[in-house]
């Protein structure tokens, strides 16, 4: 891990896989850092930005680095996020008719029914959000579902579209353009103002597609 300083009142730690930042992420959930106001996740990295009336930059530093995660941990999955206590399954239920169903199917060698089946077998962790309000990028066991993104991205990918790209699944919150592969569809709202907190799947929480009839 490499802790870097990100302006006055933030520090940005960075790690060398997901796992890790999932890991990291939970240890501070347990065992919060004096002062540390905001944590923002990504791929390989967790922003913390603390008030200075409170502490400093170097004092959280030193707290992020010394919440090293259980030795246990060393043994899980490089792809996968841990989830963050407190956190339950949330069900998400789809209609898998997506326009990219087909041509996942192909790719991963699993067959359409092999991939509905693939999606749904798993529990899911939220790992960190980004791109739009409510768009949680969604980790997981396996790698049989890894797939690129499509060469030519959609101009507009309709609210609800459930997507897989890389070693990632998400739903769209919002109607938007998109490189995504679809595979279905939910109607369960990703983001609601009148919700706390707004997103139904912030980062820790753990989720499982339920495959729902058309």
């Amino acid at each position: 891990m490499r802790v870097l300083p990100a302006g006055e009142r933030a520090v940005l730690a960075e790690f060398d896989s997901l796992r890790e930042v999932g890991e990291r992420r939970a240890v501070v959930a347990e065992r919060p850092i004096t002062g540390v106001v905001e944590i923002v996740g990504g791929a390989r990295t967790l922003l913390l930005r603390f008030d200075p009336t409170m502490t400093d930059a170097g004092a959280v530093a030193r707290a992020i680095s010394a919440l090293a995660p259980p030795a246990a941990a060393a043994d899980a999955t490089p792809t996968t996020a841990s989830a963050v206590p407190g956190h339950g399954i949330v069900d998400v239920p789809v209609i898998y008719d997506g326009d990219d169903l087909a041509a996942v199917a192909e790719l991963t060698g699993l067959g359409i029914a092999g991939v509905v089946r693939e999606h749904t077998a798993r529990v899911w962790t939220s790992a960190f959000c980004g791109f739009a309000p409510g768009f949680s990028y969604l980790s997981s066991d396996g790698p049989s579902l890894d797939v690129p993104r499509r060469a030519t991205p959609r101009t507009a990918v309709p609210a609800g579209a459930v997507a897989l790209a890389g070693e990632f699944s998400a739903v769209y919150p919002r109607r938007s353009p998109g490189g995504w592969q679809l595979i279905g569809r939910t109607s369960a709202a990703m983001w609601d103002v009148q919700r706390t907190p707004p997103a139904l799947l912030p980062p820790g929480t753990r989720v499982r597609f339920v495959e729902a009839a058309g």
